[in-house]
């Protein structure tokens, strides 16, 4: 099935309230929305939840991944209690071709399973390797039926959502079903 501008906004107004800055309590007027207060929130906070409970199978696949690659897993915060959208790992890729890791080692290559919709995103520097193939190759056998968002869609910016880090008009459909970890590696 074709994934559409229109099923991925759909997903994120659902969990992403529209127009609602995530400020604390004590700086809004009373009687005004506040973010953690929206059902859109909570539905976030169910979904990591839910995340947190389907952990093992996020901690398996990455286990197997660990002994193929330099990984970091980026989940941890929500295994602490965090209402990330999604799982995350980064792999990190040697500049230079060395057995081990120099200090001119940088993450190249972040991948993501969302919580929030059957949906995985490998964010790529674009070396040269079957990585992200191999990757993604893994990803749809731990998560049957998943597939990724394609980066004219998942670029795409959502004009009226607050985002950690982010301020509205600025959080991507990338950002919104992956976190703001999908920021963290710059493809070329």
């Amino acid at each position: 099935m074709k994934t559409t501008r229109s099923d991925l906004l759909d997903i994120v107004y659902r969990f992403y309230p529209r127009g609602v800055q995530k400020i604390q309590r004590i700086y809004v007027p009373p009687g005004e929305p506040v973010y953690e207060d929206t059902v859109e929130h909570r539905r976030l906070v169910e979904a990591a939840n839910r995340g947190r409970a389907e952990y093992p199978t996020w901690e398996a696949m990455i286990h197997r991944m660990y002994e193929r690659y330099r990984l970091q897993n980026e989940s941890l915060s929500l295994v602490a209690g965090g209402s990330d959208p999604a799982y995350s790992a980064r792999i990190y890729r040697p500049k230079d071709l060395e057995p081990v890791p120099s200090p001119n080692s940088r993450a190249s290559l972040s991948f993501h399973v969302s919580l929030l919709g059957p949906y995985y995103g490998i964010h790529d520097t674009g070396e040269p390797d079957d990585m992200p193939a191999a990757l993604a190759e893994e990803i749809e056998a731990s998560y049957p039926g998943y597939e990724p968002i394609p980066p004219e869609l998942g670029n795409e910016v959502v004009p009226d959502v607050d985002m950690d880090g982010l301020m509205m008009g600025e959080a991507t459909i990338y950002v919104c079903l992956f976190s703001n970890v999908w920021t963290w590696v710059d493809p070329v």
